[in-house]
């Protein structure tokens, strides 16, 4: 996985029919593509309304029409055990000439909502347009799957092999009703990605129903189709988790030749725990805007397959992206797609 529940009623295109490697036989009678006929399907019904206050045959009646995707099981695996991390090569996927038109385009055709968002919520308009960038390209991509199906699929037949999220993943689909009745969505209607993530910005249905702002001022919230909403909304998700307005993301950083200090400082990965001072102590080289930054840094790295890897000195705002994707790499991407395309905004002549 971004102000108040929205009430907007959103009309859907038809779903097309699932192409058939997605969708497997899972009722005992062999005769219904789906959980219609699984009593797991039919407790967790009955589970979700108790908890949210759903109509309870409403409830059934979503829940029933929902399909196992086997697609959607096999994405949510890990890569192979032992393959390496390689900031370099996830870099290019999204710091790249595509992006980077698509957001330039973004950026003008947007312009006045970013530095609106940016000057309401602290969170620079290259930030916001990083993160609608590296998520959809700018609305291109916002995902091919039935949301219904998917959170149905990870809460009830969640992957072996990692660790189980089914518990989150049965919280997100009691979400996404809650968030179907109250927009007047039809559930089986709405798309979203393989994780279950929704529009512009890919937020999750709680983080939809907690964080997403009506940001274009038209009553009402909608995620899918105005990229003025998901400019606020990712702005106001960012400033939630902690955006600290005027503070730099992170910093260039010299590790310490110590081991020992290395380890230390890298043992709380991500999260900001150092002041700039103690940093220094344990042998990093900071430039001086880093050693005046009021808050904590923490000391990142980033692999680089075989070759040395890449590190810097995470403020609030860098652990604040990755509240958003528990990732570093995706979190400098973010910050470093987003500078690009400013770059060719601002560049004389274009």
């Amino acid at each position: 996985m971004p102000a108040p529940p929205g009430t907007e009623t959103v009309r859907i295109s038809p779903v097309p029919p699932p192409a058939p490697e997605e969708v497997r036989v899972v009722s005992p009678g062999g005769d219904v593509n789906g959980y219609a006929q699984r009593p797991e399907a039919r407790v967790l019904a009955t589970q979700i309304a108790g908890e949210t206050g759903l109509d309870p045959d409403w409830t059934w009646r979503a829940i029933s029409q929902a399909r196992y995707r086997e697609t959607v099981a096999r994405l949510m695996m890990p890569p192979p055990a032992g393959t390496p991390k390689n900031w370099a090569a996830y870099r290019s996927r999204f710091v790249e000439p595509i992006r980077i038109r698509a957001g330039v385009a973004f950026w003008r055709q947007h312009e006045a909502a970013l530095q609106r968002a940016q000057s309401l919520y602290g969170v620079p308009a290259e930030v916001i347009a990083g993160v609608l960038g590296v998520e959809t390209i700018y609305g291109r991509q916002t995902g091919q799957f039935r949301v219904l199906d998917v959170l149905t699929t990870l809460s009830l037949d969640f992957p072996k092999g990692r660790s189980d999220r089914s518990a989150y993943f049965r919280s997100e689909l009691s979400e996404f009703l809650k968030l179907c009745q109250e927009q007047g969505l039809q559930p089986e209607a709405v798309l979203g990605s393989y994780a279950g993530a929704i529009g512009w910005p890919q937020f999750m249905p709680g983080s939809i129903r907690r964080h997403a702002v009506d940001f274009d001022g038209d009553g009402r919230i909608d995620l899918q189709r105005s990229p003025v909403d998901a400019i606020g909304s990712v702005a106001n998700y960012l400033a939630r988790h902690g955006w600290q307005s005027g503070w730099a993301s992170h910093f260039e950083v010299r590790a310490p030749e110590n081991r020992e200090a290395l380890d230390k400082l890298l043992a709380p990965d991500i999260v900001p725990s150092f002041s700039p001072q103690e940093m220094q102590s344990l042998g990093a080289t900071l430039p001086q805007a880093a050693q005046s930054h009021p808050g904590s840094l923490a000391l990142v790295l980033l692999q680089n397959g075989a070759a040395a890897p890449t590190l810097i000195a995470g403020t609030q705002n860098f652990y604040a992206i990755t509240r958003y994707n528990q990732s570093s790499y995706y979190a400098l991407a973010v910050i470093q797609l987003g500078e690009a395309v400013q770059r060719e905004v601002l560049r004389p002549g274009k």
